[in-house]
């Protein structure tokens, strides 16, 4: 692969994450604004905009950035993606769980937060069977 080649594939790789952060901002702020509650989709997406103007700051000078939204990253930047990965499943996953405890404890159902702990139930399974064999 040319220098040339390299360097667009690495800039359009650097730019897709802080894309993604102002696409969902635009995206909660359409919602909002059909739901009836343009403030809220303002804050949303002034937030998910500010994490993208940072996210393109870092993206500047910061190595551990840079590499790991590189098209093919080494191996160390390979491993530091994947248990960050895995760190933010398992916030998600906490978080979830106390919030359907949360709701229980408040009589409610806690219905949607059921869905999102059985989700990460069956997928943690899944992946773990499927990681099983292929590695």
């Amino acid at each position: 692969m040319s220098m040339r080649a390299r360097q667009t594939t690495s800039s359009t790789a650097r730019w897709s994450v802080p894309g993604f952060f102002l696409a969902v901002g635009a995206g909660c702020l359409v919602a909002a604004a059909f739901g009836g509650r343009p403030a809220l989709g303002l804050v949303t997406f002034g937030i998910l905009a500010a994490c993208s103007l940072t996210l393109v700051l870092l993206g500047r000078r910061n190595e551990t950035y840079q590499g790991l939204t590189e098209k093919v990253p080494d191996e160390r930047f390979a491993r530091i993606g994947g248990r960050a990965w895995a760190g933010t499943g398992v916030v998600l996953t906490v978080g979830n769980l106390g919030a359907f405890i949360g709701d229980l404890a408040s009589g409610r159902s806690g219905d949607p937060y059921f869905w999102f702990v059985a989700t990460a139930a069956v997928s943690y399974i899944a992946f773990a069977a499927f990681w099983s064999r292929h590695t």
